[in-house]
């Protein structure tokens, strides 16, 4: 079954709930190796995107996520606004016009979202980054996408990758970002960007799976 609409409300939806219990974790997180603002800059921004969902009820898919894009970089602070906030306007410029989304409309989604995360943090995997999680897990999407596998179980294997590549980071050395400034002294630590990520991903296989 194709991704409706409606599920990319919900995923919104979750995604806020799962960021919001996660706030203090991701805080904790950031505290170890960034400015341990992470939970609260990523609760906050998704709040806000929350609220605006109820207007957006007639949006197409790619006008919703645009409007997520341009809430994030308004709302969130440090380098996590400007990143997510580019990989949701780019994911809705990828999906433009539509009101459901197949498997090559998902893969396609999240692409543009990596190529907007790479060009906005001139980062690549292994800098212990939230790209630590979102490179796998299109991998494994395309993957999945290659078996023909509907929209849900793209997303489950998508989630299952992105939490693995959020645990590599913890023996990553950090060079992108405030953590690059600890050095040797980041690993260890598991990155609260690529925890993030995952939490979203997560977010949208559960809402599919449901």
């Amino acid at each position: 079954m194709p991704v409706t609409h409606e599920d990319i409300l919900r995923w919104l939806q979750r995604s806020t709930q799962v960021l919001h219990e996660n706030s203090a974790y991701l805080t904790q997180l950031d505290s170890a190796i960034g400015d341990a603002d992470h939970g609260s800059n990523m609760d906050r921004g998704f709040t806000a995107v929350s609220a605006k969902l109820a207007s957006l009820s007639n949006a197409d898919i790619g006008a919703l996520l645009k409007t997520v894009g341009t809430t994030l970089v308004s709302t969130v602070g440090g380098a996590s606004g400007p990143l997510y906030g580019t990989a949701f306007l780019r994911a809705g410029m990828a999906s433009a016009g539509k009101q459901s989304l197949e498997t090559p409309d998902v893969i396609a989604l999240f692409d543009a979202a990596l190529e907007g995360v790479k060009t906005r943090g001139k980062a690549q995997a292994g800098e212990k980054t939230m790209l630590d999680a979102l490179i796998p897990a299109i991998e494994a999407g395309k993957q999945a996408a290659s078996d023909q596998l509907p929209p849900a179980q793209v997303l489950q294997r998508m989630a299952v990758a992105a939490e693995t590549g959020m645990k590599s980071t913890i023996d990553m050395v950090a060079t992108k970002g405030r953590a690059s400034y600890l050095g040797e002294r980041s690993a260890g630590h598991q990155d609260p960007g690529a925890t993030s990520c995952w939490l979203i991903l997560q977010a949208f296989s559960d809402i599919l799976a449901a």
